[in-house]
């Protein structure tokens, strides 16, 4: 790895070149800076408490078989145990916002951490900012800087389709974040918010251009639904209702029923290049090895979404990889729903592009290569749970 690479530089024109605009001419999200007001925490009902009904003809059986298996693929989570980071650092003349560490929801927080990271980055008088990275929290962080009127530039190693965040199942909503015993009033002030603000921004994204979509997702397993962490911090963004017995075809005792957001980084993530390239974005590039690398470049600010690669350009000791891994199966366009197995941490979401399959945490692993013996229990944990499905 060396400080400077041969730039390459991705313009509007460039990127009109390359095909990466979806749809010429497409409407780009006004600015938001603001989550809008929600009511309080007290003034929802326990929707779990309330048993509905589904009907089961209208969920089909995702059909596992090995000869539908497309790809198989392994990504690793940025991971601190203390949570993601979001701070600001003067070097000399320059300040650094860092905005990285989400462990599993780097997508889902995007939006909200990059919020914040924009907040700290009106309080300087630096109107012209380098984004380090260009996954789903670069590209987001980014957008916001030019809907604040910042001339901003990407600079990355990896563009989409090749970056950490094209490997994820990107269903709305946090995991695989802070260690129980590491949270603070501080980081679940700083979560609360940034969840609020992500949760509404994606709902301005929602449909074809974006990849963004509102899906059924089912849990199912051998006990009642808890309450995650995540959904006593902003339990209006988790409405969950109970699934009378019976009326679901799922091999479970007990399934609830939330609706959440799909999002298919395949799409997703252009969509935002290219928006980006639009409003007057620069993208080069570029490997950095070194701090002192990252301090030569022009922009007297600058926002660190580099995720693991922090650990060594930041000396950040508390992140560590966790390692995901999915198999994806031919796409059914009948199923639109998703399932969560509580009872074996796998899960299906259906996109476009393919039937993700899912369900692997491999702490402190740097292997990019997929496991077999996870790719066989992933294949054959969904196997046996869609043949035994009424």
């Amino acid at each position: 790895m060396t400080d400077r690479l041969p730039d390459r530089i991705l313009d509007r024109r460039t990127i009109l070149r390359l095909g990466l605009f979806a749809i010429a001419g497409a409407a780009i999200p006004a600015r938001q800076t603001h989550a809008p007001a929600l009511a309080s925490p007290a003034e929802f009902t326990d929707r779990a408490s309330v048993p509905v009904s589904e009907d089961a003809a209208s969920l089909p059986k995702v059909l596992v078989f090995l000869d539908r298996i497309i790809r198989t693929v392994a990504g690793l989570r940025p991971y601190r145990a203390s949570g993601f980071l979001v701070r600001a650092d003067r070097f000399g003349s320059k300040v650094i916002i860092h905005n990285y560490g989400h462990g599993g929801c780097g997508v889902t927080l995007s939006w909200g951490t990059g919020q914040l990271a924009v907040d700290l980055a009106l309080k300087t008088p630096f109107r012209r900012a380098a984004v380090l990275g260009c996954g789903a929290v670069g590209l987001a962080t980014a957008r916001l800087l030019q809907d604040h009127g910042f001339q901003v530039a990407i600079y990355a190693r990896d563009l989409p389709p090749h970056t950490t965040s094209n490997i994820a199942g990107a269903s709305w909503g946090p995991v695989t974040l802070v260690d129980s015993d590491k949270r603070t009033p501080a980081f679940t002030a700083q979560f609360e918010r940034a969840s609020r603000v992500a949760n509404r921004y994606f709902q301005t994204l929602i449909g074809e251009r974006y990849g963004v979509k509102w899906v059924r997702m089912f849990y199912a397993g051998d006990s009642p639904l808890g309450q995650s962490w995540p959904s006593t911090v902003t339990p209006e963004l988790y409405p969950t209702s109970a699934v009378a017995p019976g009326s679901h075809p799922f091999p479970a005792e007990f399934v609830s029923r939330r609706y959440t957001m799909l999002i298919e980084p395949n799409t997703y993530l252009p969509a935002l290049t290219s928006d980006f390239c639009l409003r007057g974005g620069r993208i080069v590039v570029r490997d950095f090895a070194t701090l002192g690398a990252i301090l030569r470049l022009p922009e007297p600010l600058i926002f660190n979404c580099t995720g693991l690669g922090a650990k060594a350009l930041f000396h950040d000791e508390e992140l560590d990889p966790i390692k995901g891994q999915l198999t994806v199966l031919v796409p059914q366009p009948e199923i639109d729903y998703g399932v969560v197995s509580t009872s074996s941490d796998l899960y299906m979401f259906p996109r476009r592009d393919g039937i993700v399959l899912g369900g692997t945490h491999q702490e402190g692993e740097w292997s990019l290569e997929p496991d077999k013996a996870e790719a066989d229990r992933i294949f054959r944990g969904h196997q046996q749970f869609f043949a035994a499905m009424r």
